[in-house]
């Protein structure tokens, strides 16, 4: 299999398709307007988190780069050394995937944003906190960062990462500047898959295809089996009822674990995408009930985690609702 690319956004120099989202917080860096909050939104994998930290290291006062594009730096620059060794004191990030693989961000960090924002830069300048991803935030946590959003300091910004944009509380939502983050082209996902991470052109196309436009999904599926895994999704959603019970318990025991929830997520994704695709050939009354379930079944892998819900569980409910629909 090739080695495909699994940097983390805090190192990532290089991002395409952010021309627009680059220009509008360059236009209000330049305008000395800067909003205090951002959000960051549009399906997943397509570079959001990257964008975020790329945000960080220009307004931490790394020296643009014409090399790596809009808002680009070098990693050579000093504060891009501190930001890729996570020691830079003025930048602080909330993410789910920290010791122990756990399912959501813990709402005590979204408590003490307030105290972060309310002490002076210690390199001067400003003080920035990314939140990977607000989706990822519970009730409490979203509260939380409410009263931050509610109180803000004259030198803190904050970017929120949302892959469920309609999931996120109005009242945070217009607190925020929202920059839109749209799918790729097909074409130019294949043409990553091939350059950035060896993949072959014909199965680049394939998985660009299925990725539905996020580069990031894409080489999510170039590391998995998304051939078997997707053969599976398309037998879940046929009407003879042709996946036995064993094979369902033992989907169940891989959904163990960090490496477990990616394969959720994954297995989500393509059940999904084969739910559209029953609405969307069968049309009339019964396409409009697989299309009520897609509808379900949207934000449901960030809902799980979020909410510490039991992946088995969860996944077993969706195949009976799956059956229910199809008759089986």
């Amino acid at each position: 299999m090739s080695q495909v690319d699994e940097t983390h956004p805090r190192d990532r120099f290089t991002l395409s398709h952010i021309e627009l989202q680059g220009q509008a917080l360059e236009s209000a860096m330049a305008r000395g307007r800067l909003p205090h909050a951002w959000l960051l939104a549009g399906p997943q994998g397509l570079g959001k988190a990257s964008f975020a930290f790329r945000a960080a290291r220009r307004l931490l006062g790394a020296k643009s780069d014409p090399r790596f594009g809009v808002l680009g730096a070098s990693p050579e620059d000093q504060v891009c050394r501190l930001i890729s060794a996570r020691a830079h004191p003025d930048l602080v990030v909330l993410e789910r995937d920290g010791e122990g693989g756990r399912r959501s961000i813990p709402v005590e960090e979204a408590r003490r944003l307030p105290e972060y924002f309310s002490k002076a830069p210690a390199l001067g300048g400003r003080r920035i906190a990314i939140v990977d991803a607000a989706d990822d935030l519970n009730v409490n946590g979203a509260n939380a960062l409410l009263k931050t959003l509610e109180e803000p300091s004259g030198h803190g910004v904050l970017f929120l990462v949302a892959h469920a944009p309609g999931r996120i509380l109005q009242t945070i939502k217009s607190r925020c500047r929202v920059l839109l983050f749209k799918p790729w082209p097909t074409e130019d996902v294949a043409d990553l898959l091939s350059s950035d991470a060896g993949v072959d052109p014909q199965r680049a196309a394939v998985l660009a295809d299925m990725s539905r436009g996020s580069p990031g999904r894409a080489m999510q599926y170039a590391r998995n089996d998304v051939v078997e895994i997707e053969r599976f999704a398309r037998a879940l959603t046929a009407t003879d009822g042709s996946v036995a019970k064993a094979d369902l318990l033992r989907a169940c025991d891989g959904f163990r674990g960090e490496e477990g929830g990616a394969r959720f997520a994954l297995l989500v994704d393509r059940v999904g995408a084969a739910i559209q695709a029953r609405a969307l050939a069968q049309g009339g009354q019964g396409g409009a009930a697989w299309a009520e379930l897609w509808e379900r079944l949207g934000g449901l892998s960030a809902a799980v985690e979020g909410l510490n819900l039991d992946r088995a569980d969860v996944f077993l409910s969706v195949v009976a609702q799956i059956n229910k629909v199809a008759g089986v």
